[in-house]
């Protein structure tokens, strides 16, 4: 076959160069970690002032499980982010030093 000027492409060396694994910059990682901080918090602050609002009538009314939306969606909203949060202490702890469940449960705890 001849070569008519035409040219001829690797193409492992560009599925490679596509494929290769990139690490995030590590201000998307504080960012990220920031919005899950800031959304664990406004859960809690949620569901305390949705208790601290409820009269004794709401409290019986508690029964409906249509009145359960508020408590539910805070419960599960800082439940994920929390979990995201311990995810993200599990990585960076992965990276750094392999200080066993003791270390991890003390940095949550300073984060909090």
């Amino acid at each position: 076959m001849a070569d008519h000027g035409e040219s001829t492409w690797d193409v492992e060396a560009l599925l490679g160069d596509v494929l290769r694994p990139i690490e995030p910059p590590e201000r998307l990682s504080g960012r990220i970690e920031d919005t899950f901080t800031a959304l664990s918090a406004a859960a809690a602050t949620e569901l305390s002032d949705w208790a601290e609002e409820l009269s004794d009538s709401e409290m019986r009314a508690l029964r409906d499980p249509r009145n359960w939306v508020r408590p539910v969606v805070a419960v599960s909203v800082g439940g994920v982010a929390t979990g995201a949060l311990v995810l993200f202490e599990l990585r960076r702890r992965g990276k750094h030093e392999a200080s066993g469940l003791k270390g991890l449960a003390a940095g949550v705890r300073d984060r909090f």
